[in-house]
């Protein structure tokens, strides 16, 4: 996991899913078919001059990159919870920049090169919450963010499919995961880990696949506004 998954949510709905104020991403369009580099919806707790914490959507590239990385190769997409704390490219947004990637579902493929077949897993809600990081980097005169999707070892029906799936949070651990507390000593960052772990290993079991049209093999060619791109193989 994971180079293509789908948002279809509008704001609205995004909003209203994780209660979010602010900032709102409202040139969002919704997209059957994100791949790396592309634009997507996050969710960040932010502290305001007032001090109150206010979470917003707003929009970041799927392709982490701080400000301290200079030479930059291939995108950035994915983080490994095994080394997210402590890898020097993570550490820094695992302890204090925290996000969540809303997603409907995403792709993985089985089969030999030139004979993919695409699978669309899902949830059992219409949103899915993948642990996500963020940063921002000065370019020009404005700020620009972007994101990276958290992954750990696939189980369940994830696991049928690939070795690495998102990591996914339960509604009830979003409020922590948000935080814009920053985590300074190792026991914080166990704990935070911990949570990570145990929360996604439940997300996993709820997690179905289905195999969908070819069509979404080629991310340059497809209408990303195509819903068909999910839909289920007949027969």
């Amino acid at each position: 996991m994971c180079g293509r998954f789908a948002n279809d949510a509008e704001t609205n709905e995004l909003i209203e899913e994780f209660v979010a104020q602010g900032n709102d991403y409202r040139d969002w369009r919704p997209s059957f078919s994100i791949a790396p580099t592309d634009v997507v919806p996050i969710v960040r707790d932010r502290a305001a001059s007032s001090g109150e914490i206010v979470r917003g959507i707003e929009p970041a590239a799927w392709d982490f990159h701080p400000p301290f990385l200079t030479a930059k190769g291939r995108p950035q997409f994915n983080a490994r919870i095994e080394t997210v704390a402590t890898n020097g490219l993570w550490r820094s947004a695992f302890a204090g920049n925290r996000c969540i990637v809303p997603m409907r579902g995403y792709y993985e493929w089985t089969g030999e090169a030139g004979d993919k077949q695409p699978h669309f897993l899902h949830g059992e809600r219409p949103l899915l919450a993948a642990a996500g990081l963020a940063t921002a980097r000065k370019v020009d005169d404005r700020w620009v963010v972007s994101t990276v999707i958290v992954t750990r070892e696939a189980r369940d029906a994830s696991g049928e499919v690939h070795d690495r799936m998102p990591a996914f949070l339960s509604r009830d651990a979003y409020d922590e995961w948000l935080s814009p507390a920053k985590l300074a000593s190792d026991a914080e960052k166990q704990r935070m880990l911990d949570l990570l772990e145990a929360v996604s290993a439940e997300m996993a079991a709820t997690i179905s696949s289905y195999e969908v049209d070819r069509r979404v093999n080629n991310s340059r060619a497809v209408d990303p506004a195509d819903p068909q791109l999910i839909a289920p193989l007949a027969g």
